[in-house]
């Protein structure tokens, strides 16, 4: 039921046509992407679960496992993240494969990565998040350096993928939150540390943890009205004023008082 959702969605971003979902847009924008570059025409109904795709091109969505595409892809990466992170934790290398191995073998991953759905895009961010915040911590003795830089910078992107896809990503914020107050609270019962280099890793986590996720994630509803600007399912949620800028809406270029 959910793909025949979800791939509607993504039709709909291919045919620049309006729709309202709960969801944020990123995953669904995501999946019409792939669609659109795999040669998908946006077509399809999508009007009831086990309908047949026919000389419909699904490949690019749906992400079949032996294409390695999209959905499958971004799937796939759950095991080296899973790996990477335990590794980084334990230092272990029996414990990384181990790790890695359950989730090869997975009936549930394998499942949901295998259809066009928002959970292995959730996945995928939410899993990144993790392994560069594990990554940007492991680098707590060198501060300020590319490395640094580059993981915490990672993890705002990971972050606001993750709220982006659905509002569970906002759990992986909490996560990534409560491990900077750890992380800034042991930096300030630091003697040796001043406080104002103490201020400069205040800032860094500011910049790259909570501006810079809002500023990506206020890009990605950017996007989302800037590709669907014709009228479709969703006007109706939306008030006159918006609505009269949509191509074919009854109410298209005609003036509406604020």
């Amino acid at each position: 039921w959910d793909e025949t959702h979800f791939g509607k969605m993504g039709s709909y971003y291919i045919n620049r046509t309006f729709f309202f979902d709960v969801h944020p847009p990123l995953g669904k924008m995501l999946i019409g992407l792939a669609g659109y570059l795999s040669g998908y025409d946006g077509t399809f109904p999508f009007q009831k679960p086990g309908d047949r795709y026919e000389q419909h091109n699904y490949i690019g969505m749906r992400g079949v496992r032996l294409c390695r595409l999209f959905c499958a892809f971004l799937g796939s990466c759950l095991v080296p993240f899973a790996y990477l992170t335990v590794l980084e934790l334990s230092k272990s290398l029996p414990a990384a494969l181990l790790t890695a191995f359950i989730l090869i073998f997975d009936t549930g991953c394998i499942t949901l990565s295998q259809y066009i759905l928002l959970d292995p895009i959730l996945m995928f961010f939410l899993m990144g998040a993790v392994l560069s915040m594990v990554k940007c911590n492991s680098c707590a003795d060198r501060p300020f350096s590319a490395s640094w830089w580059f993981w915490l910078s990672l993890t705002g992107v990971s972050l606001a993928g993750a709220m982006g896809v659905k509002f569970v990503g906002l759990f992986v914020v909490l996560l990534v939150g409560l491990n900077t107050i750890y992380d800034l609270w042991d930096l300030l019962g630091n003697l040796s540390l001043s406080l104002v280099m103490f201020g400069k890793h205040l800032l860094a986590r500011v910049l790259c943890l909570i501006v810079l996720p809002l500023a990506l994630y206020t890009v990605m509803f950017a996007v989302h009205f800037a590709v669907l600007n014709r009228s479709g399912p969703g006007d109706g949620f939306f008030s006159s004023a918006f609505q009269s800028q949509l191509i074919g809406n009854n109410l298209h270029n005609v003036s509406v008082p604020e």
